[in-house]
């Protein structure tokens, strides 16, 4: 693999920070969804399967 330009090191690290927040809004949202009672279940898979993305797209990131 050749190395990261500095600018690059930057822009991985900013999307990694900002995957890993919407990782976090999203987990906040499933459980305040499920805890609630009234929530689509559609939805809520909906939620989960865009959480496990990011979670992949994180691990791929943190692997550069």
């Amino acid at each position: 693999m050749l190395p990261l330009s500095k600018e690059q090191e930057v822009a991985l690290s900013l999307e990694l920070a900002t995957k890993r927040q919407e990782h976090a809004d999203l987990d906040a949202a499933i459980h305040t969804l499920s805890a609630s009672g009234l929530a689509d279940q559609m939805l809520i898979q909906r939620l989960k399967k865009r959480k496990l993305a990011l979670k992949d797209r994180i691990t791929q990131l943190e692997n550069i």
